[in-house]
């Protein structure tokens, strides 16, 4: 079963999918999703804080993903870009979501929409984004993960 939440995140990278190949204006890709089946099961203001905030935030977002990538925002595929806009907007304006359950939720997307191996790509890059934006959070996630056994 897909959570309300997850399947806003699904909306919102069909919008912002819209959005960086038509530039249409938010509020009429909004308005054009709301019509999609299946957007009564999710939480649609989550959705619209995605899809806004990704784009009000676009600037803001990918300059903190630029270091992040092995080349230029603009050169990603636009599947893969939407879904690190949206994992970026989430590390950003959503402290209360776990940086684990973002990323998670991103490859998950990457996986359902993205080409063959773009989650790989989505996890790579949003590990890196996570320890800049989330780091007090990272760092303590990772003190308390328990050590390997070692073979």
């Amino acid at each position: 079963m897909k959570s309300a939440r997850y399947r806003s995140r699904e909306f919102a990278l069909q919008g912002l999918y819209q959005w960086l190949l038509a530039k249409h204006a938010p509020a009429e890709i909004a308005q054009d999703i709301v019509l999609f089946r299946g957007f009564d099961k999710c939480d649609p203001l989550y959705f619209r804080d995605l899809l806004d905030g990704a784009i009000h935030d676009a600037d803001t977002i990918e300059a903190h993903l630029s270091p992040c990538l092995d080349r230029p925002v603009d050169e990603v595929s636009p599947i893969e870009r939407a879904v690190l806009m949206i994992a970026g907007c989430e590390f950003l304006r959503h402290p209360e979501v776990p940086y684990r359950v973002v990323i998670n939720e991103a490859v998950e997307l990457a996986k359902s929409f993205g080409g063959t191996d773009g989650h790989k790509y989505v996890n790579g890059v949003l590990d890196k984004l996570a320890a800049a934006l989330r780091e007090p959070e990272v760092r303590e996630v990772r003190r308390n993960r328990p050590a390997r056994a070692e073979s």
